[in-house]
């Protein structure tokens, strides 16, 4: 299946999981997306664990001129005002609509389950069809333990004895996915 497919299946059923789906050209466009979307939401900070040092600064920049606090590391001082976790996904599944993050750091891990809204971009090319294709990707996050692998369907959701549906009670009440086009070769 050709990754245009692969990502016309995560939208779908990231979809019937409650994740909004956006589909990005460049990495200016998650930035700007997630400056966006965090004005939107009245929030006021914005955590960005494993973001690159180019596009931080130029997050660092965008948050300025709209007003909004980026939050340095270490998060753990930071873990009951984190509005926005911007992270990077390593891999997706299609099928289920999962995000597949390594978040063998603190950080990530409390960016990512702490903040009210979740986003997670991916390059296309990193959508895999189903979980037995990521035999070999997870063969090489095992090589070497200790590690931590999250695997994101949606927003955090539970229900109770009585099943009543709750969200956001352990992790993000929104989950927004950007996948990122690949670039023609």
């Amino acid at each position: 299946m050709s990754n245009n497919n692969l990502a016309l299946v995560m939208k779908e059923r990231a979809k019937r999981v409650q994740a909004v789906t956006v589909t990005v050209h460049h990495m200016n466009d998650v930035l700007r997306y997630t400056i966006d979307l965090t004005l939107q939401e009245n929030g006021t900070t914005i955590a960005a664990p494993g973001l690159d040092v180019v596009n931080l600064q130029k997050l660092e920049d965008l948050c300025h001129a709209s007003g909004l606090q980026l939050l340095h590391p270490p998060f753990r001082s930071h873990s009951s005002g984190i509005h926005m976790a911007l992270t990077g996904a390593d891999r997706a599944i299609a099928e289920t609509g999962t995000l597949v993050l390594d978040s063998s750091s603190e950080d990530i891990r409390i960016a990512t389950m702490l903040s009210e809204t979740h986003i997670a971009w991916i390059p296309a090319s990193r959508i895999m069809p189903d979980a037995s294709a990521l035999s070999a990707y997870m063969q090489e996050k095992m090589a070497s333990p200790p590690g931590y692998m999250a695997f994101i369907t949606g927003p955090s959701r539970t229900a109770d004895i009585e099943r009543v549906l709750a969200i956001g009670v352990h992790g993000p009440q929104r989950l927004h996915i950007l996948i990122m086009e690949d670039s023609p070769s």
